[in-house]
């Protein structure tokens, strides 16, 4: 993992960092309803990935920021196995199906594999 790739974390986890203040709504309908406060749990993230993208943009913290994001991103996977969980065949959004909630679990995956390999290629 070079430079640029992590440049385009931090510029990932800052735009959908500013995402969750633009369009809240999406972002609550992620939140598993158990976890209640999706508004507050929503706004935090977000300003949780805004701070971490910062993070992984300066060098001289970017292993730091990078281990961070890969521990927000892994957070999230609450998420998205309580979706896989709830996912029926005959829902409308493809998110809410079995194949559409499998493939957000193995995204964010990707995700927590991206951040980790910043923070590998930072430190060393």
């Amino acid at each position: 993992m070079n430079t640029i790739g992590a440049i385009a974390l931090a510029v990932f986890l800052i735009v959908t960092g500013v995402a969750h203040f633009v369009v809240p709504g999406y972002f609550r309908t992620l939140v598993p309803a158990w976890l209640g406060r999706a508004g507050l749990l929503v706004a935090a993230t977000g300003a949780a990935e805004i701070v971490v993208g910062a993070l992984v943009l300066l060098p001289a913290v970017r292993s730091a920021g990078s281990w961070a994001a890969a521990a927000l991103i892994t957070g999230y996977l609450v998420s998205h196995v309580d979706a896989l969980c709830r996912a029926r065949a005959d829902r409308p959004r493809m998110l809410e199906r079995p194949v559409g909630a499998l493939a957000r679990l193995v995204v964010n995956v990707l995700y927590i594999a991206w951040a980790v390999a910043v923070a590998r290629y930072t430190a060393a």
